[in-house]
């Protein structure tokens, strides 16, 4: 059970956060939070949306916020495994072979337009994303901790890309959309950027070693037997829906479990409640379905159809 200070701890931290990168983003306070219970869960987090709507700077202020190492990758077809993990060349002046990291080896990496890179290369991301490891010449290099890909795909320019394949999504622990921002956030951005670059005066708010100690504590948030069988059975709905091929995997079951507890943890509970995996269900579970011929044919979108499974099932309520 997660103490009273150690909650206390986890939620100024979690505002900390909040706070300090949304002196660079324009009211995004839900994606930020989401993407905050991503990192507390040491989830990747996949961004599905159009260019320039500030993806590139949310990474970007994490990273700062954090002290942590970022290195941002523009796949493109061209782009080989080696280019990202690194390579062992041979140095003529020392004698000996030297392995050069790849920008793989960041605690933050962006990786810009996944889509557009080849199966081949997104294989080699995959092992970083699941395995927390690269290989190099038959050698097998650990990843530096904390280690987040934040992945960014436009769904609307689909010439010269390849499809990330169900393996892939379901290793991302959510999907989210920084979507455009309302008149007044954008009159608000032409303010905040006019004279001056908010990202590079940001500080850092957080350690990684403060980072790593919350990680381990929210695994500490208790979830009631009700509301772990409203998980559950939020879960096998989705195996059973009849508009589904392949429902939530126990990968997701997981993933949606830990982020009910970081997001506990965030809002300063040591319990969680349903409301939380009603919030979370559509930003960890949709990308992870895989709809049926007619359903795809119809234009359902998975978030929809997610929405409506929430809908469906009755929410345990307290006696």
């Amino acid at each position: 059970m997660i103490r009273p200070e150690e909650l206390i701890q986890v939620s100024e931290a979690a505002r900390t956060l909040r706070h300090n990168i949304g002196q660079v983003m324009v009211g995004k306070e839900e994606v930020i939070d989401l993407l905050l219970v991503a990192l507390l869960c040491e989830g990747h987090v996949l961004f599905e949306d159009v260019p320039g709507t500030g993806k590139t700077t949310l990474a970007r202020s994490l990273a700062r916020s954090l002290a942590c190492s970022f290195q941002r990758i523009q796949f493109t077809p061209d782009l080989l495994p080696s280019d990202i993990t690194g390579i062992t060349f041979f140095n003529q002046k020392q004698g000996t072979f030297e392995f050069r990291p790849g920008p793989l080896l960041a605690q933050i990496v962006l990786a810009d337009e996944i889509n557009r890179a080849t199966p081949r290369t997104q294989s080699a991301l995959l092992e970083a994303m699941e395995e927390r490891q690269i290989s190099v010449e038959r050698e097998t290099i650990a990843l530096p901790r904390p280690f987040m890909v934040i992945a960014t795909q436009n769904p609307i320019e689909l010439e010269g890309t390849f499809p990330l394949p169900e393996a892939q999504l379901d290793r991302f622990f959510m999907r989210l959309r920084l979507d455009y921002p309302t008149a007044e956030e954008e009159r608000q951005i032409l303010h905040r950027f006019r004279q001056r670059q908010p990202l590079a005066e940001l500080q850092p708010v957080l350690s990684v070693e403060q980072l790593t100690h919350f990680q381990q504590i929210i695994r500490t948030v208790e979830i009631e037997e009700s509301v772990e069988g409203y998980l559950i059975e939020l879960v096998r709905t989705t195996r059973q829906h009849e508009a589904i091929e392949l429902g939530v995997s126990p990968r997701g079951t997981l993933a949606l479990y830990r982020a009910a507890q970081a997001l506990a943890a965030i809002e300063g509970r040591g319990y969680v409640l349903p409301d939380d995996i009603k919030r979370l269900a559509i930003p960890v579970l949709a990308h992870r379905l895989i709809p049926t011929s007619q359903t795809s044919l119809r234009g359902q979108s998975l978030v929809r159809l997610m929405a409506s499974i929430v809908e469906s099932v009755p929410v345990p309520v307290e006696p």
